[in-house]
């Protein structure tokens, strides 16, 4: 809970902290906290029902009511107060999302990063600023410039009628490739036989060990086994014969 910006304290407030006090609270309590999370979730909603702000402004009241019931007085102060009054700043500015803070404060910490002499903040962050708006300003009329230091915006690409997906090349390792091997053929019915054999084969040979013990077992040593046995053997059913292509790709 260090660190926490405002932002972050309202994706608790509103989605995980109803649920994190689900069982750790009396129930009252916990009504009353949840109808708090509630009430957020709707206030800050980028769809609002105007029919519907006087029936949240009087839950605002009510929920204030039943915590004052079940907190300490220490727990009022002017900030849970406020409360009450954001219905009715929503009914005068609109929706909360196109009001509030964050996107201000969060450029706030770019400006403050342009601070280089601390004598004279303000001035380095207008040299600063003027100076990245003029190189930003001339590289829109240079063709495949690539400034230093600039952010590019990922919304370029799909406004000049470009797609802003594309081909990944993933290479996996070869622990990754072996897992997904694995996978592939625990979840073939063809090859449960030979898994039931090798499972087998691996608790015959260390009577002793637990079932954890040989499951590990098995996983490590099974695809060498499978690959050894499967083109090893001529006796092999027509199912396998058919998918013996199939089986190659995958061993």
């Amino acid at each position: 809970m260090v660190g926490l910006k405002s932002h972050d304290c309202h994706v608790l407030m509103q989605q995980l902290l109803s649920v994190a006090i689900r069982d750790i609270l009396p129930n009252k309590v916990r009504l009353a906290i949840t109808w708090l999370c509630f009430f957020f979730n709707a206030m800050c909603s980028k769809v609002l029902d105007p029919l519907k702000l006087d029936e949240l402004e009087n839950e605002a009241a009510i929920i204030l009511c039943q915590l004052e019931m079940y907190s300490p007085t220490a727990f009022f102060d002017i900030m849970v107060h406020l409360i009450v009054h954001l219905v009715r700043e929503i009914k005068c500015c609109g929706p909360v999302d196109l009001q509030w803070m964050y996107p201000v404060e969060r450029y706030m910490k770019i400006l403050k990063g342009y601070t280089k002499n601390l004598h004279r903040p303000e001035a380095s962050i207008v040299e600063r600023y003027i100076t990245e708006e003029a190189i930003e300003f001339c590289s829109e009329y240079i063709e495949k410039a690539k400034p230093v230091g600039l952010p590019e915006s990922r919304h370029d690409e799909r406004v000049r009628g470009k797609g802003s997906r594309g081909l990944h090349v993933i290479t996996p390792t070869v622990e990754d490739l072996q897992q997904a091997h694995l996978y592939e053929l625990n979840n073939s019915d063809e090859v449960l036989p030979y898994i039931l054999c090798h499972e087998g084969l691996v608790k015959e040979s260390n009577p002793k060990m637990s079932k954890n013990r040989v499951l590990k077992e098995h996983n490590k040593i099974f695809l060498d086994w499978f690959k050894d046995t499967i083109f090893a053997n001529d006796n092999a059913s027509e199912t396998l014969r058919k998918h013996k292509g199939e089986l190659i790709n995958i061993v």
